[in-house]
């Protein structure tokens, strides 16, 4: 994808967001509104420079309306930072390596519960529309598609726009553009 593709992509995604039918998840039929704006991984700072503007832009084109981004990254991190465990991951990650690591938080680290930290935050923040970024930071810790499995049914008609760095079509995610996750047939393309 060229960088001319991705900015006529990411100039749709203001209008799509703040659109009637988007915020009442109305044409889905019984679907939950999740959405996935993939994107070449190389084009994340371009990607991250757009969210702060539909986060600046949004409220002047629809008055009212609230986006709240969610690092999946920074809640991992914050997640393990309440246990105490994020120093002694840090440690056991250079002494014993990525492998070790991640069995011993795979526990903590688990998708519901990380779903239950994204639903903790949307309590404490309510919004109109979530805006998913860290997905590329979080890997292999979190699993995106079984993390979306997790908060498909907490989030009900509350629309989520998971932007990924890697590749959606349709049915199956894949990270980075290499890595396949397994097939994910529950979000919709944000933009062509």
């Amino acid at each position: 994808m060229s960088l001319a593709k991705l900015e006529d992509r990411l100039n749709a995604v203001l209008e799509r967001i703040t659109a009637d039918d988007f915020l009442s998840g109305r044409g889905l039929g019984n679907e939950v509104p999740f959405y996935a704006f993939d994107y070449p991984p190389e084009f994340e700072p371009k990607v991250r420079d757009h969210i702060q503007f539909l986060l600046e832009t949004a409220p002047k084109r629809r008055p009212g309306v609230r986006i709240k981004v969610i690092n999946l990254f920074e809640v991992l991190i914050r997640m393990l930072e309440a246990r105490g465990l994020y120093e002694k991951s840090v440690a056991m990650q250079k002494s014993k390596g990525d492998q070790a690591l991640l069995k011993a938080i795979r526990a903590p680290l688990e998708a519901d519960k990380v779903a239950a930290e994204v639903m903790a935050d949307l309590q404490a923040d309510p919004c109109d529309v979530l805006l998913m970024t860290g997905v590329g930071s979080a890997y292999p810790l979190v699993r995106t598609h079984t993390l979306l499995n997790s908060l498909q049914p907490r989030l009900g008609s509350l629309p989520l726009v998971l932007f990924y760095p890697g590749r959606y079509d349709g049915q199956s995610l894949q990270l980075f553009g290499l890595l396949g996750e397994k097939p994910y047939y529950r979000a919709f393309r944000l933009v062509s």
